[in-house]
């Protein structure tokens, strides 16, 4: 009997050489007394102007393309809108053969035969010119001719987009290749008719060709472009369609006519409507992109506009004029036109009541990027502008940006770029293509975007390529740390593999840039709040601690040092923290969520760097000067002092760490002093910090605290009275600050809402409770009996106001938390009080 009487006094708290659970133990089961914590997500300031690369930017302003320049319409290269049939190529580099040797005589007399002798021209003023002539009779220029000459064109413009040639390079040669281009188209042609006629029948099967040689002098640049220009209005005439004929003399032609009137008389409206009319009559008629054979006439037309200087008819006219499907030189101009004109907040508008976005995104779809890398690069930054704007950015979301944007940016990392120069212009590329994406990361309805095209992962792929480059850096990390605050994006993210070494590496090779640097700690500290798969995998890379633990000592002490300096400021706790703090609270906090895994949180504990460090934030700075510092410091104490082993340097400084504690005790920050009581509740298992919390009054805090109204606070509270109640002289003076009322008003109070806090004011008021009795008067004891009985009262207890879930999870709780506890409490109250009836039900 005597044993079992002293089994039901034993408390509920016992020294760590105790076979029993500990204080700790006893708060973990009922609360999880180690937590991870959530920041606020680091403040992006917002650019003043619309430039290409930020103020800061790390590459120098002469190694990159400007942001401001001029353009006219002299800058656009007319060639351009020559039919593809037209397109010319160099002179064959080596002297004419005749090409069959067998031709008939009669048809070799007929034609030209050159000198047996002549040799080249040395005279700079004479050229020689080749005429190639087909024997056989027909056109010279017959539609098949053109054709083929078409097809191979188009070879020659795909080549040229490879090599990063437009067809504007290549039509633009020197005077004296010029006739012999020409000579091309006849020569194809004329091969063409040679094997039509071939089927004709056997008479035809040998052709006799003969090559004429004369002389003549130079002509003039104006000459030769007026012959090269009649030369493809007449392959035009001859491939045209009697359809695309009428079509064009009586809808086209007159609209351009009227624009070269409307461009003369100066009204602008007149012409952003016929400009928008030619849209249309070309659309209805099937005639953009490159299908129209007078493309070249609409192009030098549109391309005298430019000059009238008007915003809207400029935006209108890169619109009509990307819809033709320019290239090269060209391309680049408009898409300066369009950046040039997007530079202004208050064009916007003009964005908005235009498709041009969708036609910028078509030309990253379908134009190559190494071939026009710079036409690109004020592409892009024209979209990064527009994306600034909430009404834009949600159309660009409509538009497929999102998609369009990573399949960009896989193009450019699987491209091999081998030349310094195309490097060069791809990290600018990407640094617009990133700086897009963070502001469309922004929009909680683009996060299924960023997963379906794994963006994160090829975000990590880009940040490991490119982690010279701080522009580039900076941007991921800002679209990382807005999509970390989300568990579907952590979870994509911590499926790269090497996501964590990638993070350090970039870490420990720009520590002094702040902006970068709070943002990836930022994202890391979501992920380890997330998953303690995370924690493990971050801790076992190789300096990770360590890299961690130098970047808190290293602004630490820049923030003692700086401190003097804002003395006067950031006192009254509404200001935002400094960047500075503002990296302290990204570490701290992420040390804190880390600690949580048992492996990590053991090392952190003992490693004296950590602590310490810890230690001079709370010495140096109060609650305050920086609310959320102070807090997460406190939770990072509160999480690592729950490892008390003997290489824990938080239990061997547990007298000094309580004593920078009681400063937050008496705070008036209700967080701070929960945060406080939290981490007396672990190192109050000690006999000395018991001791110095009843010298230094803590203890009339801590009961103090169970009136004010919040459970949290309650529950740490009572975490710490089950420690102090266990020395008779100390549990006197609790009791004469009315612990053992409050901790009834707390059971009453939130016991049906909080079976955890009900389980742990019953563990408290069992500790209360010594050899004689509870220390209460009769009507109390009968009222706290009235109480437990109720409470243990299923019927009663669990009211059916929960829904399904909760109430399975509040019957858990109550069945594993209270009920156990409530039956030993209310058997020792009865027990202890003999003279009391006993109650109904019980043993």
């Amino acid at each position: 009997m005597h044993s079992s009487r002293d089994k039901r006094s034993d408390p509920f708290y016992k020294p760590p050489n105790s076979a029993q659970k500990t204080s700790a133990e006893i708060i973990n089961e009922a609360r999880n007394s180690l937590r991870t914590l959530k920041t606020k997500r680091p403040f992006t300031p917002r650019e003043d102007q619309r430039k290409l690369f930020p103020a800061l930017s790390s590459s120098t302003p002469d190694s990159r393309p400007p942001s401001s320049f001029s353009l006219h319409s002299c800058s656009f290269d007319s060639s351009d809108s020559r039919p593809v049939s037209g397109t010319r190529l160099s002179p064959l580099p080596h002297k004419p053969k005749i090409l069959c040797p067998e031709a008939d005589d009669e048809m070799t007399r007929a034609a030209p035969q050159p000198p047996s002798h002549s040799e080249p021209s040395r005279r700079p003023s004479r050229t020689r010119t080749r005429l190639l002539i087909a024997t056989t009779h027909g056109n010279i220029l017959s539609d098949s001719g053109i054709h083929q000459v078409e097809e191979k064109g188009l070879n020659i413009s795909k080549k040229c987009m490879k090599e990063n040639t437009s067809e504007e390079d290549i039509t633009s040669v020197s005077l004296n290749n010029l006739a012999a281009q020409l000579d091309y188209n006849i020569y194809a042609n004329s091969e063409a008719q040679g094997r039509a006629n071939e089927t004709s029948g056997p008479q035809n099967n040998k052709k006799s060709w003969v090559i004429c040689e004369s002389k003549s002098k130079s002509p003039s640049p104006n000459e030769s472009k007026k012959v090269l220009d009649k030369e493809a209005e007449s392959l035009v005439n001859q491939s045209e369609t009697e359809w695309e004929k009428s079509y064009w003399n009586e809808n086209i032609l007159p609209i351009l006519q009227a624009l070269e009137a409307a461009q003369q008389d100066g009204n602008h409206e007149d012409l952003c409507s016929l400009c928008a009319k030619l849209w249309k009559t070309l659309d209805d008629g099937s005639m953009l992109g490159k299908r129209c054979k007078r493309r070249s006439h609409i192009l030098k037309t549109l391309y005298k506009l430019v000059d009238v200087g008007s915003d809207k008819l400029g935006l209108i006219l890169a619109k009509l004029i990307l819809e033709l499907r320019v290239s090269g030189k060209n391309l680049l101009n408009i898409c300066k036109l369009v950046f040039k004109i997007s530079r202004s907040e208050n064009n916007d508008r003009l964005f908005q009541s235009d498709s041009m976005m969708g036609v910028l995104l078509e030309v990253l779809q379908n134009e190559n990027a190494q071939a026009n890398s710079e036409a690109f690069l004020y592409c892009l930054g024209t979209i990064k502008f527009l994306s600034g704007n909430k009404s834009l950015l949600n159309e660009l979301l409509k538009k497929q940006a999102v998609e369009i944007l990573v399949e960009l940016m896989k193009q450019i990392i699987q491209s091999n770029t081998t030349s310094e120069r195309t490097s060069s212009d791809m990290s600018h590329l990407i640094v617009q293509l990133t700086a897009t994406l963070r502001n469309l990361a922004d929009l909680s309805q683009s996060r299924p975007k960023f997963l379906a095209t794994n963006a994160l992962v090829e975000l990590c792929v880009v940040l490991e390529r490119y982690n010279d480059n701080k522009d580039i850096c900076t941007n991921v990390s800002r679209i990382l740390s807005k999509l970390s605050l989300y568990h579907d994006c952590c979870m994509a993210l911590a499926d790269c593999s090497n996501c964590y070494s990638i993070f350090l590496s970039v870490l420990n090779k720009h520590p002094n840039k702040q902006d970068l640097l709070v943002r990836l700690v930022f994202t890391l500290g979501n992920l380890t709040a997330k998953s303690d798969t995370a924690r493990k995998q971050f801790y076992e890379v190789e300096g990770s601690i360590k890299t961690l633990l130098h970047l808190l000592h290293t602004y630490c002490d820049l923030d003692k040092k700086t401190k003097s300096d804002a003395s006067s400021e950031n006192l009254t706790g509404q200001n935002q923290p400094t960047e500075v703090e503002d990296i302290l609270i990204k570490i701290v906090s992420l040390l804190a969520n880390l600690s949580v895994h048992p492996k990590v949180g053991e090392d952190l504990a003992a490693d004296q760097q950590c602590v310490l460090c810890l230690m001079q934030i709370l010495e140096y700075k109060s609650v305050e000067e920086c609310e959320e510092l102070v807090i997460n410091t406190l939770a990072a104490f509160s999480n690592l002092s729950y490892y008390q082993n003997d290489s824990s340097v938080i239990a061997k400084r547990r007298i000094e760490i309580s004593t920078l504690l009681l400063r937050l005790m008496l705070c008036n920050n209700m967080e701070g002093i929960l945060e406080a009581t939290r981490v007396y509740g672990n190192l109050s298992q000690y006999q000395d910090v018991q001791n110095f919390i009843f010298e230094q009054n803590v203890y009339k805090f801590i009961v103090t605290l169970l009136d004010s109204g919040q459970q949290n606070v309650c529950f740490s509270a009572c975490g710490v009275l089950i420690n102090l109640a266990n020395d008779s002289k100390k549990k006197t003076l609790l009791k004469e600050e009315g612990a053992i009322d409050k901790l009834v008003e707390c059971l009453r109070d939130f016991g049906c809402s909080d079976w955890q806090l009900a389980g742990l004011v019953c563990k408290a008021l069992w500790n209360f409770m010594d050899d004689a009795e509870l220390d209460l008067g009769l009507e109390e004891i009968n009222k706290l009996l009235d109480l437990l009985c109720s409470l243990l009262d299923e019927q009663i207890a669990l009211d059916h106001r929960w829904n399904v879930d909760l109430m399975d999870y509040q019957r858990e709780c109550w069945e594993v938390e209270f009920k156990p506890v409530a039956s030993q409490l209310l058997d020792k109250i009865h027990s202890h009080h003999s003279y009391l009836e006993p109650l109904p039900g019980l043993v």
